[in-house]
Formats: structure tokens, sequence, C-alpha cells
């Protein structure tokens, strides 16, 4: 798409996945465990802002400010020869700070309490940012030329969409999380799907996130989700599950 849109640019668009690896901080204390690396530069302060670092020891890093599960978050883009160093250092650093490595279930665990959808699980092609709950931060209604903008801008101004990603607080004693498809139901009509699941330890009971058709989908409404098992209850819940700042770090 990128490549389409070069006309006269004095662009390239190169994939650099074979040189850099990602690495992510997130969390309340991200600030101090950064300047713990003991690089020299400036922080991004806003959302979606990079700054680059030429360090002696660590190479070229990029850092950007991503918040990725509800507070705050940077992301480091390291080269791939110094990434363990690296990736050591913000560990020793996050220990300092009463933090630690994160395993990837415990990450998905806080980003769907967080009620954040993540692309290629909860969105993907098919969806626009109105359906996901991330227009704020997704969308434009006063820039120039985008892609896909006539839709977008025509959906804001004189429609709408017919599903959103909803939370979905389950059962307690549900046996097996739902699995990404598993469908949702209302007064025996088809309403909506499920796309992620977990078992929430903050508040001792599944939680899923999913797309709930328009017309019953207002908080508080009950769905029947049906799965191999049997069926159970599936009631409409307020994001995020878990504010911020609710639990302990």
């Amino acid at each position: 798409r990128l490549e389409k849109y070069i006309v006269a640019d004095d662009v390239q668009v190169v994939d650099v996945a074979p040189h850099y690896g990602l690495l992510s901080v997130q969390g309340p204390k991200v600030e101090p465990i950064l300047r713990r690396l003991a690089v020299s530069g400036g922080f991004p302060s806003k959302p979606f802002d990079f700054v680059r670092i030429a360090d002696t020891v660590f190479g070229e890093l990029y850092l950007m400010n991503r918040p990725r599960l509800g507070s705050e978050g940077v992301d480091v883009f390291a080269p791939i020869a110094s990434l363990r160093a690296v990736a050591s250092a913000l560990v020793d650093a996050a220990k300092v700070a009463g933090g630690c490595a994160c395993g990837w279930q415990a990450f998905e665990v806080a980003r769907i309490e967080a009620g954040i959808p993540r692309f290629g699980v909860d969105m993907d092609e098919s969806n626009i940012p109105l359906e996901c709950g991330i227009e704020a931060q997704a969308v434009s209604y006063r820039k120039g030329c985008y892609v896909g903008q006539e839709t977008i801008n025509r959906i804001h101004s004189i429609g709408h969409v017919n599903r959103e990603l909803r939370g979905l607080r389950l059962e307690a004693e549900l046996k097996d999380l739902p699995a990404k498809g598993d469908k949702l139901f209302h007064s025996g009509k088809e309403a909506g799907d499920v796309t992620s699941a977990v078992s929430s330890p903050s508040l001792g009971s599944p939680i899923a996130l999913g797309y709930v058709r328009r017309e019953v989908n207002g908080i508080g409404t009950e769905l029947t989700l049906r799965v191999t098992g049997g069926e159970s209850i599936a009631r409409v819940t307020e994001l995020p599950f878990v504010k911020q700042g609710s639990i302990s770090p």
C-alpha cells in the first residue's frame, strides 16, 4: 500500500525485520526504567511519538511511545546484535522499579482486562476502526485524504456500524474458555461472536472480547454463549474490565 502511493517522493520502503528486534516496556514506571538504560537522548512524551538514540554500547535505538495495556508504555526497537543486552538491561531496571519480565500469557490477560483489541485476533483487514473501539486513536476527521477516508466519514456523519467490539463477563463456573469464533445469541438469534478470552485473576472469572450486534450490545445485556460443551450466560460489560490503578502494578 505504501509503495503504491510513492510517486515522486524521495522515499524508500525497507523491511528492517532482519536487522531490528522489538522489546516493550509497559506500566506506570516506564520512564524511570528507560532512564536506567543510561542512554543519551530524549523521551517520547506523546503517544506514537518516537526518538532516535545513537548509543555507543547498544547501537541505534528507536523509542516509541506506545501504551499497549491501558497504562503507559514504550516500544524499544534495538539492533538484533544488541537485542539480548538491551533486554537484560531493561529487565534489571524493571526489577529495581518492582517489575519483571512478562510472559505472553500474562500480557494477553492484561491486554484483555484493559479491553484492547489485538490485530490478527480481535480485528483484521475485514474490520473498520469504528467497529473495534479504536476510533479515538486511529481515525482523524480533520486531516486530508487517506485510504478509506470516504467510507469512515460517511459512517461517522450519517450512518453507523452494525456491530461493535464489547467486553463479555462470563460465568465463573465455566469449565472451558470459548474459542475464537464461538457464537453469541440473543432471544434465539445469532448476535455476535467471541474473538479472545482469558481467565482474569483480577476479577476471579473468565472474560472475553467479542463483536455484538448494535441492537443488543448495551451494557448489562445478557447473551447466550454457545460452545461445544453447552450454553452459558455472557453479560455485556463496560470496558476496560479492570480500570487503571484499581489493582497493584
